[in-house]
């Protein structure tokens, strides 16, 4: 009996071993899942195409950014971590001031979900961002407001709504404004002027004889010849009028803080550049001409209506008069 002491011994430990043994056991397993849950929780952001970050705002210092922000902003995540200012430096100058001021806001709203601003990312492309940032929840010991946030690269977004943008508001033959959008732009001038109690000149203009020029050259020839006579009037126009076609052969134009002497000048050089145009087809060459009716605003006018009611008059009476040339109304 004695002999197999030792035996039994080995087999049976003392319950001061086994429950350390057993303890042993369950902190090696709590370690084991803590780091597949740490392995998990890293992958999870890694996957995740936003950015997000956590800021300390009194001492201005970011405590976190995701591995998003190196893909979308092409910068090294420990420049952040160390000086805040590398965020400032990566946005797009104009956007700059708004960045800012919007995500001070946070401190009286809590919550700021509307902010869209640009950034250069490292290799020089502008993106767009939608940066929506919280005031945490979460209690500190030292009261210290901590800044969380979002932020998601939108420029793919951003492009389409400015293309679906473009489409609604621009002719597709000419790239000038279309009907409905130079009437809307037109509508904001003319009551900014009545506002205001300034100047204010509309234009008309109607290629001459643009049915024979169908007829002899075509279609696709009358095409072009929109086409330029719009180029030509984007060319002369000033910066802030507005210049559209506005049906098949007839394109108006809107002069913000022009009287119609002003404007009378510049209607004039439409038509002179207008007439250096040259066209080609089975090599016969030919010009062409328009006639443009021109009027200003005045004390009487109570709507965009008359204005446009007053050029079309002058307009037509140009026709009348022998075509290519300017008639005031």
């Amino acid at each position: 009996m004695v002999k197999n002491t030792p035996t039994t011994l080995a087999c049976n430990p003392p319950p001061e071993a086994a429950q350390t043994l057993l303890a042993l056991m369950h902190a090696q397993g709590e370690v084991a899942r803590l780091s597949e849950r740490e392995q998990l929780f890293s992958s999870l952001l890694d996957s995740v195409n936003a950015v997000l970050w956590a800021f300390d705002w009194e001492s201005r210092q970011v405590l976190y950014v995701s591995p998003a922000y190196e893909r979308i902003f092409g910068r090294p995540a420990g420049l952040l971590l160390a000086d805040f200012n590398e965020w400032r430096d990566s946005i797009y100058p104009d956007d700059l001031d708004y960045a800012e001021r919007s995500l001070a806001q946070v401190l009286e709203k809590g919550a700021v979900e509307d902010r869209e601003y640009r950034i250069i990312a490292a290799d020089g492309q502008v993106r767009w961002i939608s940066d929506k940032c919280f005031i945490s929840q979460q209690a500190m010991p030292d009261q210290r407001v901590i800044i969380v946030g979002m932020a998601e690269d939108i420029t793919e977004k951003k492009q389409l709504e400015g293309e679906l943008q473009r489409l609604a508001t621009t002719d597709v033959l000419t790239q000038s404004s279309n009907r409905r959008h130079f009437f809307e732009c037109a509508q904001h001038a003319f009551e900014t002027a009545r506002r205001e109690q300034a100047p204010l000149a509309f234009l008309l203009l109607d290629i001459d004889d643009f049915k024979q020029i169908n007829d002899t050259y075509g279609h696709q020839e009358g095409d072009y010849v929109l086409q330029r006579i719009a180029d030509t009037g984007k060319a002369v126009l000033r910066r802030g009028d507005q210049f559209g076609r506005i049906g098949g052969e007839e394109f108006a134009a809107v002069f913000p803080g022009c009287t119609p002497e002003i404007a009378q000048h510049i209607a004039e050089r439409l038509q002179r550049e207008i007439q250096r145009l040259s066209f080609s087809h089975d090599d016969k060459v030919f010009g062409v001409t328009v006639s443009q009716g021109l009027t200003g605003i005045t004390e009487a006018d109570e709507s965009l209506d008359s204005l446009f009611a007053r050029a079309d008059a002058a307009m037509y009476q140009a026709k009348r008069q022998g075509k290519n040339q300017i008639v005031r109304g």
